[in-house]
């Protein structure tokens, strides 16, 4: 697929994040499909996405264990788009036995039992979202976190093995939240208490002047160890073919 890859770089090189949305909706019709944490990337996304009229659905994970701002931003960007997105949960017997093994904050344990619950909550739902799909639209930026510094606007995801794309790779911090003032987007009102990036609320804290936009994240674990695994590969982050 590196080949693939190449060539929907080269046909994206240069274009907007909504150029690059408007080409991939165009292109790969029916085959891809937006995951939305709900954070400030992703409703600028699914604003764009409105916006512009493009057929791409939007799913969003519901790990058991979200902030119920986080529900309420779902209902609200419903009812403004007049659009559904479709909630994927955990499997059941799946949390019900690791939470029997290992307790129900067994993140706190060490790094290897948080992975374990971000396996069962995120990543093996996310799994099955993406499955009827070739493609995947997600709102990563690389000034985001050390962790993010090397993404690029389309990568080939070698863990759901399909293509991936990031419309908003080179914005920063003021470019996302322009745009939400500018296009009156719905947010998490978290965002206004200090929570620049947004998970479960068991692993997630406001963070202070100064602090990075991911600490609130994990707050617990060194920043290179930051990631719930939706975007890694082997523990590192997925990256285009160069």
């Amino acid at each position: 697929m590196k080949e693939q890859v190449l060539a929907i770089k080269e046909q994206l090189s240069g274009k907007t994040a909504e150029e690059i949305l408007q080409w991939i909706a165009f292109e790969m019709n029916g085959q891809v499909v937006f995951a939305t944490g709900m954070g400030a990337e992703d409703q600028v996304i699914i604003d764009m996405i409105w916006r512009h009229k493009l057929a791409i659905p939007s799913i969003t994970l519901d790990t058991g264990r979200l902030f119920n701002e986080t529900h309420e931003l779902i209902q609200a960007t419903e009812e403004r788009y007049n659009a559904a997105i479709k909630v994927f949960y955990p499997n059941s017997t799946a949390l019900e036995a690791m939470v029997a093994a290992h307790g129900i904050n067994l993140f706190r344990n060490n790094v290897e039992q948080r992975k374990m619950c971000c396996q069962v909550r995120k990543i093996d739902p996310l799994k099955r979202a993406l499955a009827p799909y070739s493609a995947w639209i997600c709102g990563l930026r690389r000034s985001q976190s050390v962790t993010r510094s090397d993404i690029e606007v389309v990568a080939w995801d070698e863990a759901n093995q399909m293509i991936k794309i990031n419309p908003l790779v080179d914005w920063n911090e003021y470019n996302v939240w322009d745009y939400i003032k500018e296009h009156d987007v719905p947010y998490s009102k978290l965002h206004d208490s200090g929570f620049p990036s947004i998970g479960c609320s068991c692993c997630t804290r406001a963070i202070g002047p100064g602090e990075d936009v991911r600490a609130g994240r994990w707050w617990w674990e060194t920043p290179e160890q930051k990631e719930c695994g939706l975007h890694l590969v082997n523990g590192k982050l997925t990256r285009a073919a160069k």
